[in-house]
């Protein structure tokens, strides 16, 4: 792979702008290096015997030796020392922006490398400053997580109450420390304490000098403890992220005194090990930063030699060497004391635990799930054609039963229908979205190694539809052989053993099938129905924004409990559907979504006082509105509730319309640099955007269907026709989850926003403390 290639495939996503942009820079070389080749030809053209005269003259020059042994002719005005002088490099530039100046400007295509140089130095600039702001911002971060350790390591004194000499501990306040007996786990949990008070070069210094000690001012024990005092101007940060702590925090403040309990100090640990986790995460990605860059500007100077015939990078590397960017070493000494106190406080000393935790390994893609996924897909396809020529033998679009099987059956096999389409489109976006880098790992929230990539997707799409289908040919099988028709209770129960093997895999504890992928899922969608009570997170509301395209599908949920608790199922007869109880959950199953989306844009208008979630609020709530004017139309008929159902549906239409091309996807800007678009896209035709906002306003009409009383097609029946505006509906969606997450990942790529911020569970009161 060529440099430029893997330059731009580590590149952390979301700070690719302040990266040195080699691309450009190499299209300058370019230039020189046309130039060059289109003066070598006319020198050529122009070439008479005096040039080949120079040339027999060069023959008899003075050798310059195998290892440059013309540096010693430095008299010589005519040597070749004064050739390597090509540019001059201002080698300290610590306090303000480094300047090369060119010194061949007056030789013929100087004026391209003058270009180069200024653009060089512009990109190295660019990248100290990023560099430095960053660097800053981490010790920033790295001064507060101290501080937070300060705080838990008095509170772990507080809650273990260790038994502590007070004479050998000068400063400690005897009432602040409970006597106990001191195990030897104490023993060396004290020890540890002892170590995060130390810088790392203290640590080495000790262990240095681990025979000279002052062990005056050290207990017999060999620990000093960290002062509990601190704790007197610190309270616990309540983050309203549970119900239990969403109600706490509605009745009183956010920030509570400490109870010094154990469960208290658990869940300050867990707090501070996730921040260590991500600051050690954000501290590799600037070290990776700073080593990208210096490489790739090694990379350009080597080129510019040889494309110029100059000596210029070894001047100039030796510059970049010697800068902020090449000679800093604060993010490595951070690293390294990152590594120390997170292996001591949180894994027991366990250095390769501690290594696992912090450098999480991403799952390899196997030839066995490429190799199933293809098996399980093809096995799809067939039992597709089966289940086609078992409905045209039979001549089953003719029978007399076919209605009754369309009402009842139907919709029980639909439901894996809508999900396996789903996730097909899932697996789609998956592909895009690393194709052209949106980072959606990060935009989700997965865990480092944790994100499903596209084959996965489809492995779990295939087997499902291969379950599905398998049953569902089954199922029609057992009807149609006359063997076999007794054995009506079994032949019902199938959709419904389907279910249940769907859910028993859904909610199984051991760690098969993706078992972090399936609970973050599950916690995920316990976010969205408990929205008001849970802090809204990107996953939880693009979830719930999901669940309004399977409408459908949870519709066909509640027909599973009419058709087996409700009804008789084994005669396929059920009254249910005629039941005013059955008709009004029919409306409240639907609105479950919009409602969630409702209350998830309530509370972060209150939380962020951000209007434009009032705005959406409003527009899910005429959503809601529309689609309980539509079902009872469709329940009641009436020229009343089609004129409700028409307006209510229009307006809605036309609100979630303009609030998908333009909040949502961030397009239809008139004075952006690509007309009606935006200025940066991600997918390099522009005609891919156009399509998509033509297919979004097309689909988005499918909401005015019912109430125009559009006719289906003769050889559908109403369950079909209604199965296939949910399918358009969820292909919408997909359309919609990738612009949605390209405009997402852009807006962190303009904020260089690439980690997620962490709470922390110390607040320190500044004015008591003073």
């Amino acid at each position: 792979m060529k440099f430029g290639k893997e330059f731009t495939s580590q590149m952390v996503h979301e700070w690719q702008e302040a990266y040195m942009d080699y691309n450009y820079l190499k299209n300058l070389l370019k230039d020189i290096l046309n130039f060059k080749k289109k003066n070598a030809s006319l020198s050529e053209i122009a070439a008479t015997p005096e040039g080949s005269l120079k040339r027999r003259i060069s023959m008899y020059r003075a050798f310059s030796g195998l290892q440059s042994r013309y540096t010693s002719f430095k008299g010589n005005n005519n040597s070749n020392n004064h050739e390597d002088e090509v540019i001059l490099v201002n080698t300290v530039q610590q306090e303000g922006p480094h300047q090369t100046m060119f010194l061949m400007s007056s030789e013929q295509g100087g004026e391209y490398e003058m270009v180069f140089f200024k653009r060089l130095d512009d990109e190295f600039n660019k990248v100290v400053t990023f560099y430095k702001k960053k660097v800053g911002q981490v010790k920033d971060e790295a001064d507060e997580l101290s501080k937070q350790m300060d705080a838990l390591i008095a509170l772990r004194i507080m809650v273990d109450k260790p038994s502590i000499d007070m004479h050998s501990a000068p400063g400690m306040d005897p009432a602040s420390v409970v006597p106990l007996h001191l195990t030897s786990q104490l023993r060396s949990h004290m020890e540890v304490i002892q170590e995060v008070e130390m810088s790392s070069e203290e640590i080495v210094e000790d262990e240095s000098t681990s025979g000279k000690r002052d062990t005056t001012k050290m207990n017999p024990m060999g620990f000093r403890p960290a002062p509990v005092e601190i704790l007197d101007n610190v309270k616990i940060n309540i983050e309203p992220a549970t119900p239990m702590s969403t109600l706490k925090n509605v009745i009183k403040s956010a920030k509570s005194d400490l109870s010094f309990s154990r469960q208290e100090l658990r869940k300050a640990e867990e707090q501070i090990r996730m921040a260590f986790v991500e600051f050690y995460q954000k501290l590799r990605l600037l070290k990776n930063y700073s080593f990208l860059n210096v490489l790739a500007f090694s990379k350009i100077m080597k080129k510019y030699d040889k494309i110029a015939s100059r000596k210029a990078s070894k001047s100039y590397l030796e510059m970049i060497d010697k800068s902020y960017l090449g000679s800093s070493d604060e993010v490595a000494k951070l690293i390294e004391r990152v590594e120390v106190t997170f292996i001591k406080h949180f894994v027991n000393g366990n250095r390769r635990k501690g290594m696992k935790s912090l450098r999480p390994q991403a799952k390899r893609d196997t030839h066995r799930v490429t190799f199933f996924m293809g098996m399980f897909s093809g096995c799809s396809i067939a039992l597709v054609a089966a289940i086609a020529v078992a409905i045209h033998a039979g001549n089953l679009l003719e029978h007399k039963d076919r209605g009754q099987y369309m009402d009842n059956i139907f919709p029980l096999y639909s439901l894996f229908g809508y999900i396996v389409l789903h996730m097909l489109m899932y697996a789609g976006n998956v592909y895009y979205w690393k194709r052209f880098r949106v980072n959606y790992p990060f935009i989700f929230g997965f865990k480092q190694g944790t994100a499903l990539g596209y084959r996965q997707v489809l492995l779990l799409a295939s087997g499902l539809s291969l379950l599905a289908l398998s049953a569902a040919l089954s199922h029609l099988d057992m009807d149609m052989d006359p063997k076999t028709q007794k054995f009506e209770t079994l032949t019902e129960l199938i959709p419904l053993a389907l279910v249940i093997v769907l859910l028993l895999i859904i909610f199984c504890p051991l760690n098969i099938i993706y078992r972090s992928s399936r609970f973050f899922l599950l916690r995920t969608a316990w976010h969205c129905l408990c929205a008001p009570l849970y802090k809204v997170t990107l996953p939880d509301f693009i979830l719930a924004d999901q669940l309004t395209s399977q409408v459908q599908a949870i519709r066909s949920l509640q027909f599973y409990v009419c058709y087996y608790v409700w009804g008789n199922f084994r005669t396929r007869s059920n009254e249910c559907l005629k039941s005013n109880v059955y008709q009004i959950l029919y409306i409240v199953v639907a609105i479950i979504p919009f409602w969630s989306r409702f209350i998830q844009c309530l509370r972060r208008l209150f939380e962020e006082r951000d209007s434009m979630q009032g705005l959406n609020s409003l527009k899910y709530f005429s959503t809601i509105v529309a689609l309980v004017m539509r079902t009872l139309y469709s329940q009641k008929g009436g020229t009343f509730w089609r004129v409700m159902a028409a307006s209510t549906s229009g307006v809605t239409t036309v609100a979630n319309t303009y609030w998908d091309l333009v909040i949502d996807w961030g397009l239809l800007q008139r004075n952006s640099k690509n007309p009606w678009l935006r200025d940066k896209l991600l997918v390099p035709h522009k005609i891919v955007y156009f399509v998509a906002i033509v297919l979004d306003i097309i689909l988005r009409l499918v909401w005015m269907q019912l109430v125009l009383d559009i006719k289906q097609l003769s050889f559908l029946h109403e369950k079909a026709f209604l199965a296939v505006v949910a399918c358009l509906e969820i292909l919408r969606r997909g359309i919609w989850n990738f612009f949605r997450l390209e405009n997402e990942h852009l807006n962190n790529v303009g904020k260089y926003r690439a980690f997620k911020s962490v709470p922390l569970p110390f607040n320190y009161d500044e004015d008591k403390s003073h």
